[in-house]
C-alpha cells in the first residue's frame, strides 16, 4: 500500500503559545508508566479505527523495555478515570523528540479533547534541552490531524509517498 506521508516538526516551546483551557470537568491529562495490559488495551481503543499495528507486533518484553525506557514518554487522557486518549513520546538520546502516537478513542470525537490534549502533553515532554518535536502523518490517519498538529504549531518539512505492507 502506498501513502503519503508529512513530516512535521515543533522547533519553539509550546510554552511561548497560550496554553488551551479545558474543554470539560472530570478531565485529567499527565505522563503514566502504563502496564503492557494497559497500554495494548488503550493502543487497541485509540488505534483500531487507524488501523494502527505496531505496537502490537512487538513480542511482549520489546514492548515492556519500551515502555519501562526513560526515553519513553506516554501522556494519558483520562475522564472519570477511564482513560480516553494518549500522546506517546520517545526522545533516544537526542534532544529531537518523536511524537510517536497520539489520539481518542472514537467516543471522544469532536469535543475538541485532541488538541487539548496535544497541547497539554506537548508542555509536558517539553524540556531545556529540547531542540525540536517532530512527527510523521499519512493518509491513514483520522482526517483531521494534520490540521490539529498544524494548530498545535507544527510546520512540514517533508513530504513523500512511501510503501507499507498490507
Amino acid at each position: 500500500m502506498r501513502l503519503l506521508v508529512t513530516y512535521m516538526e515543533l522547533c519553539t516551546p509550546p510554552a511561548n503559545r497560550p496554553a488551551l483551557t479545558v474543554p470539560s470537568a472530570g478531565l485529567s491529562i499527565q505522563p503514566e508508566r502504563l502496564s503492557v495490559v494497559d497500554y495494548v488495551a488503550l493502543y487497541r481503543a485509540v488505534g483500531k479505527p487507524l488501523d494502527w499495528d505496531s505496537r502490537l507486533r512487538l513480542p511482549q518484553p520489546a514492548l515492556s523495555a519500551f515502555l519501562s525506557a526513560p526515553s519513553t514518554t506516554i501522556v494519558v487522557l483520562r475522564e472519570a478515570g477511564e482513560a480516553i486518549g494518549l500522546c506517546e513520546f520517545d526522545a533516544v538520546d537526542t534532544p529531537d523528540i518523536e511524537l510517536t502516537h497520539f489520539g481518542l478513542v472514537p467516543a471522544a470525537y469532536g469535543r475538541r479533547l485532541g488538541p487539548f490534549l496535544l497541547d497539554t502533553a506537548l508542555r509536558a515532554v517539553w524540556s531545556g534541552t529540547t531542540r525540536r518535536l517532530w512527527l510523521h502523518t499519512d493518509t491513514k490517519d483520522h482526517a483531521k490531524a494534520q490540521a490539529t498538529y498544524a494548530r498545535a504549531g507544527f510546520t512540514v518539512f517533508k513530504e513523500q509517498v512511501e510503501e507499507f505492507p498490507d
